[in-house]
Order: C-alpha cells, then structure tokens, then sequence
C-alpha cells in the first residue's frame, strides 16, 4: 500500500512539469510566430516608405491604395488612418502602422484588403463612430495651432464621413454652406455639433429642434434656413 501511494506521488509530481514544458513550447511558437508577424509588418511599411524621410507620404498612400484597388479618397483609408492613431494628414509612422496592421493582423497587402470591410464595421458601431467622426476632423488640421476647417474642405469631408449615414441632412447642410456667406470656416464645436444634430432631432420635421438649447449658431441659422426653404 505505501509502495502504490508512493507511485501514485510520483506520478503526480510529474504532470506539473509536462504541463509546464507544453506551455513553454506553446509560448516560443507564440513568440516566434508573432516576431515573424512584426518583420513582415516592417518590411511592408519599408516597401511603401519614402527612403530619406522613413515615413510614407502621400505619393505612398497612393501606391498603397492602388496595390489594394482602391481610390485613395476611399472613406476606409481615413478608417485606418484612425485605426493606427495616425497624426500627420498623408502621413504613416513606422510606430502608427505597426500599431494598427498588428491589430488589424496584417502582414501583407493582401491581408490588409480583406481585413477593411471588418474595418469598416468596426468604424460604424455606435461606440466607435462618434470617436471616428471628431477624428476626421482634427486629422485635417494640417498646420500647427490650427483650430477650424475651410468651409469648402468640410463640405468635402461631410459628404465623405457621414454622407452615407445621413445623406439628406448632409446634402442640405452642404447646399447651406455653400449658399451662405456668413461662415467661411468650421470650428470643432461646430462639427460635432452637426452631428448631434443628425442624431438628435427628427428630419425633416425638426419640431424637436430647440433653439433655446446649447447649440452652435450656425445651426440655429441652418435650421431657419431650412424652414425657409420648406415654406
């Protein structure tokens, strides 16, 4: 009886260092699979990157998008500009395209063209679209300490942001802009305000509307504008 509880110890003491062993092999495959993931990364930002600069720059992008088969005024560039937190407009750090192809799991251009429409979705969820929507707008401002958007520029970044989502309030607020002559620029508080508004109030009724509520200006005068036109 001592001799079998003894086997049976010994038998016990043996299974914590197989199961240990199995995962100390799964994690170098792991480690090693993800190292050569990361090579593979760098070595596609270096296939796009402008030599002297390290970075890759708008003639870049093209190449990329063309490599995708997609126009580089696509909305999903902007997309995965996000993605990799990209600062500078037409512009990808090593740092930022790692960051994004890594979470996007990415290692080729291939890859990265299948995983857009995931993208894409990802972007349109309600959790991540308001987040998208006041990035597109800071990744336009090109020059340091700019704080507002050319009124012509963000009418082209409506349309390509959240024309799809709203095309009626889009349209009409573009038409605004382009008829009025009071704005000549879009400030950030503006922007999001806009979309609060596409969100917010019942179109093309307005009857929620309340102008006595914190709205910007020029939406109060966009919505007297719009009754104007509906009379």
């Amino acid at each position: 009886m001592r001799r079998s509880a003894a086997k049976k110890t010994g038998q016990s003491n043996s299974t914590p260092s197989v199961n240990s062993s199995a995962a100390d092999l799964f994690r170098s495959a792991s480690s090693k699979a993800s190292s050569k993931e990361s090579e593979r990364i760098d070595s596609l930002f270096y296939s796009y990157a402008n030599g002297s600069s390290s970075l890759i720059d708008p003639e870049g992008i093209e190449t990329l998008c063309a490599d995708m088969e997609i126009a580089h005024t696509d909305v999903r560039i902007l997309m995965l500009a996000w993605k990799m937190k990209a600062e500078e407009q037409g512009y990808f750090t090593l740092d930022e395209w790692r960051r994004g192809l890594k979470a996007l799991r990415a290692d080729t251009v291939s890859k990265l063209k299948k995983a857009l429409p995931d993208l894409e979705k990802e972007v349109r969820r309600p959790s991540n679209f308001a987040d998208f929507y006041s990035y597109a707008f800071q990744y336009c401002l090109t020059e340091e300490k700019q704080k507002s958007i050319d009124t012509e520029s963000i009418c082209e970044l409506l349309a390509l942001v959240l024309g799809s989502t709203f095309p009626a309030q889009v349209n009409l607020f573009v038409e605004y802009l382009k008829a009025q002559a009071d704005y000549k620029v879009i400030n950030m508080d503006q922007w999001m305000g806009f979309f609060r508004f596409c969100n917010e109030i019942s179109f093309p009724s307005l009857n929620d509307y309340d102008p006595d509520l914190a709205w910007p200006l020029i939406l109060d005068n966009f919505v007297d504008w719009l009754r104007a036109k509906q009379t």
